[in-house]
């Protein structure tokens, strides 16, 4: 069962890598295998939002759509993604922003999944290896383009 975990030290203030991270419908313009995404449904409650999204992955020849629920909790600084329907037998990922004392912050990325075919994992999960490891550099370029790379004078 692959997982995969990582933290990466960013020079922007945890609000706006949370927005970053929450706008999932930019996705296919900066994720390495994002081809589509799409928000089916969107609800807010007690300060949460509740998405509902199919994301497309494509690679050669293979190209798979999966659906999502991906819950936003600007309070707590944590996005949490689970999966409703696809190619995998479960998925959960979840994002935290934790600031820094230099404005900056601490991106937490863990996700751990499995899919539901087993040709499907041997074809497609060293490619996701590969793309979840790049996800975060992603991220922090996109942040980087978007807020300039010299944020945390911002406090």
């Amino acid at each position: 069962m692959p997982k995969f975990q990582t933290t990466r030290s960013v020079r922007h203030a945890p609000d706006q890598m949370f927005d970053l991270v929450a706008d999932v419908e930019k996705y296919p313009e900066f994720l390495p295998l994002c081809q589509r995404l799409e928000v089916r449904s969107s609800r807010e409650r007690d300060g949460k939002t509740l998405l509902v999204a199919d994301m497309t992955v494509a690679y050669k020849m293979v190209r798979e759509t999966f659906t999502s629920q991906v819950l936003l909790n600007r309070e707590a600084r944590q996005i949490d993604v689970k999966y409703v329907d696809g190619p995998f037998r479960y998925l959960d990922n979840r994002w935290t922003f934790e600031p820094r004392g230099d404005g900056g912050c601490e991106v937490g990325f863990d996700i751990d999944y499995e899919f539901k075919s087993r040709t499907l994992g041997l074809l497609m999960g060293s490619m996701f290896d590969y793309a979840f490891r790049r996800f975060a550099t992603a991220f922090e370029t996109r942040a980087d383009a978007i807020y300039g790379p010299d944020t945390v004078a911002l406090r």
